[in-house]
């Protein structure tokens, strides 16, 4: 028996005889000389079956592999750069583990509708399993990075009593005798009082949104990282999100290289990620989105259309920032040099993407903090932990979340943050 091995183990097996064990992508035959395209999750490979070198119930076993066959293919690995991933298999046995008759997804085009129905077998397609690995890279990049500088997960409830952004974008559910708890839309306020205690945190996990809109930057269900820093102010928490989504990029860049060539990816701009990034602020944002033809005007938030109008005009991202108080939460800390504003900013990628970070220095001031939540209407008893972090030693923080579909559908550049999660939830879906 050869030894076991991953598909991206063979360059350093070259001339051994290997046993692979994978999936059935392609077949193709001359009569002469039979050819399948394996997968196993780390590469592909391309076998070859040569008909007057091997025992005829070897080639009929080749003639009789489908599409998603799972089988055990034996045989010598050689280099050849003109094979997937540079090696080649030279068969000298094929043992079928699983049939896979009349596979759903074929070759021919499949509407989206299709393809998200069968969206457990669609991720095995080149291009799903590519968008997979960026975003493994990417989440993989975003521990590193806060990591490196002394970042601690804390890890915050997902049910939870206080909203953090708008009541109207709640999953609310029946909590035993307690009354209503609500999915968490955000981690932030809990990570407040991690802060005063460890000084630099994060949460990642899932988030919930029960927003009712079908656009294609909009899931109900999205993962999204949330630093919170003591001692941070609002241009501070800049610098570290350029310095964040930076990295990020380029990570992507240096370890995902193949994945991005298998989509297509043009990959200059993502090359001009680098700090400082363009600020602008929005006022002089309104002006600029007037010259542009839009009709927005000042109090009004940005929209998706203006958002991409604005960082379109940009060669890498761009920080909006001190929005409108009337259109931000209660938590965003007023603006001393303007009091309708607030010290916070929204990054907004290029080509097409819009918002990917929105983040804001916190409100420190008790009083000032108390008022905006009853402005708001909102129930002060839930509040009552958040308010005490202004009592006892309050600080400047800040803080901000970055949705990794959205980064990662900006970094793999396809249009729709759908393909940027296995099993996207969205108003019309929730099968599979």
């Amino acid at each position: 028996m050869s030894a076991v091995f991953r598909i991206n183990e063979l360059r350093d097996h070259l001339g051994d005889e290997v046993t692979v064990r994978a999936w059935v992508m392609t077949t193709r035959s001359s009569g002469k000389i039979g050819f399948v395209v394996l997968r196993d999750g780390t590469g592909y490979l391309q076998a070859v079956v040569l008909k007057k070198e091997v025992e005829p119930s070897l080639w009929e076993s080749f003639k009789e592999l489908t599409l998603e066959t799972a089988v055990q293919v034996r045989g010598t690995a050689r280099d050849d750069e003109r094979a997937p991933g540079g090696v080649e298999l030279t068969v000298t046995g094929i043992e079928v583990l699983a049939t896979s008759p009349d596979f759903p997804i074929t070759p021919k085009e499949h509407g989206t509708a299709f393809l998200f129905e069968h969206r457990h077998l669609w991720l095995r397609s080149r291009r799903q399993v590519a968008i997979m690995r960026v975003r493994h890279e990417v989440v993989s990049a975003i521990r590193d990075f806060l990591n490196e500088r002394e970042f601690v997960l804390v890890d915050t409830p997902i049910l939870t009593g206080a909203i953090g952004e708008s009541a109207g974008t709640l999953f609310e559910t029946e909590y035993f005798d307690l009354g209503s708890a609500y999915l968490a839309q955000t981690g932030q306020l809990y990570l407040e009082a991690a802060a005063a205690a460890l000084g630099r945190v994060y949460c990642f996990g899932p988030t919930f949104r029960a927003e009712k809109s079908k656009t294609r930057r909009h899931l109900a269900e999205f993962w999204m990282v949330e630093p919170e820093a003591a001692w941070l102010d609002s241009d501070d928490n800049m610098r570290l999100q350029e310095d964040f989504v930076s990295y990020i990029v380029g990570r992507c860049l240096e370890r995902r290289a193949e994945d991005l060539k298998e989509l297509d990816r043009d990959t200059a701009s993502l090359e001009r990620v680098t700090p400082p990034f363009h600020r602008i602020s929005y006022s002089d944002a309104i002006t600029r989105l007037g010259e542009l033809g839009k009709d927005i005007q000042w109090g009004q938030d940005l929209g998706a259309d203006e958002e991409i109008a604005l960082s379109d005009t940009y060669d890498r991202p761009v920080f909006v920032y001190n929005y409108p108080r009337a259109v931000r939460a209660f938590y965003m800390k007023q603006n001393p040099e303007d009091p309708r504003t607030v010290l916070n900013n929204d990054l907004l990628a290029p080509e097409g993407v819009g918002e990917i970070i929105g983040g804001s220095q916190r409100e420190d001031d008790h009083d000032r903090l108390l008022e905006r939540i009853r402005e708001l209407y909102l129930p002060e008893e839930p509040y009552g932990w958040y308010l005490d972090l202004r009592k006892y030693g309050t600080f400047v923080h800040s803080g901000f979340g970055l949705g990794v579909e959205r980064t990662v559908a900006w970094i793999c550049g396809i249009p729709h943050i759908r393909e940027a999660i296995a099993f996207p939830r969205m108003m019309t879906r929730l099968y599979p």
